[in-house]
């Protein structure tokens, strides 16, 4: 199984938002909303936009909002 993880993390390394789906175009579409809500000022301070992958819900972050 594939899970596509969405994270808005600040410099401290703190999740601020982050949203699990196993569907792609889902996952790609929620990355881009989450790097375009980001501020130039967010970005140039570290804050990041994060998409990634896992193969288990066991390794999706407690608080995500899981979209099966």
């Amino acid at each position: 199984m594939t899970i596509w993880v969405n994270e808005q993390i600040d410099p401290s390394g703190m999740i601020h938002a982050c949203i699990a789906c196993c569907n792609e175009s889902q996952a790609q579409d929620c990355h881009e909303s989450f790097d375009k809500n980001l501020s130039e000022t967010q970005k140039s301070s570290g804050w990041e936009a994060r998409l990634r992958i896992v193969d288990s819900w066991d390794d999706v972050p407690v608080n995500a909002l899981k979209l099966d």
